[in-house]
């Protein structure tokens, strides 16, 4: 059976028994600590995953204006797939520690590649060892190299430049997946300006979690976002947060939702306010 957007812990464990495992990928990290992500893989991961670092497998080099974590070229992330031994028809599971933050970037960076057959780990770790599974120390271990093809994209994008015309045209609204505080413009620690792209409307990630740190029902999340937008389709729908990693999420959590469709903006807040002359909103508005 494949899985396109969660799974969880009870069917993972299963299949991890089966003559064809899933390829786990770890992606645990901390944007302020970029080493964190490496020391919890090595206290405890779930057995046989391996790590991606975000810095380096999930994102290309900053030059300073085109965001904190810029998407790379589609053939290295292919290549850097392929060597973590993804082929075409890999079920692959991405799980973090940090409520699927990260995981949910590899999920979409590999529709992105074309791979469909890649969900997350519905809570994580922390539902994994919740359900009293157990971790590995085990070092991760080089494997066979796959045979990963670049495919047709499943997910589109919005740079810099759309972004700013859809100010004046309106056919488009904005999710910042970013903190209410950081979008209003307070307590900025990461990017040197604060604030928010005007006529953006915030949607936290976190948002899309219950309480017990898996993702709410569908039919709660289509609610949560039709009543933030409006209801407009998901086509008009452009995922935004600092560096283009938690929009991720948001966009995962519209997919469980039947939202299907709205478009990622890469170099999100990180990029647009390194633009001369950007406009830039603050407040709740």
């Amino acid at each position: 059976m494949s899985h396109h957007t969660l799974v969880t812990v009870e069917v993972l464990a299963a299949e991890l028994t089966s003559p064809n495992p899933p390829v786990l990928l770890d992606c645990s990290f901390e944007l302020t600590d970029p080493g964190a992500g490496q020391r919890a893989y090595d206290t405890g991961h779930l057995p046989g995953a391996r790590y991606v670092h975000l810095d380096r497998v999930l994102s290309a080099a900053k030059t300073g204006s085109n965001g904190r974590h810029p998407l790379p070229n589609r053939e290295q992330f292919a290549a850097n797939m392929a060597a973590l031994g993804v082929s075409d028809d890999t079920q692959v599971v991405a799980y973090d520690n940090a409520g699927g933050m990260y995981a949910a970037r590899l999920w979409w960076m590999l529709r992105w590649a074309g791979h469909r057959t890649v969900a997350v780990l519905d809570g994580g770790i922390a539902a994994w060892t919740a359900a009293g599974q157990g971790l590995s120390r085990e070092a991760d271990v080089t494997p066979p190299p796959g045979r990963f093809s670049l495919r047709p994209s499943l997910v589109s994008t919005v740079d810099y430049a759309a972004v700013k015309a859809n100010l004046d045209l309106g056919a488009q609204l904005v999710l910042d997946a970013r903190a209410p505080d950081r979008f209003r413009g307070e307590n900025e620690t990461l990017d040197p300006i604060g604030g928010h792209i005007p006529g953006a409307r915030n949607r936290l990630f976190r948002d899309n979690l219950g309480p017990d740190g898996r993702f709410k029902p569908a039919a709660q999340l289509r609610a949560e976002f039709d009543a933030i937008t409006g209801g407009r389709p998901a086509h008009e729908l452009v995922a935004q947060c600092g560096s283009g990693v938690t929009a991720c999420h948001n966009l995962l959590a519209m997919e469980v939702a039947g939202l299907t469709g709205a478009r990622l903006y890469p170099g999100s807040w990180s990029e647009w306010c390194a633009q001369p002359g950007a406009p830039i909103a603050t407040g709740a508005d």
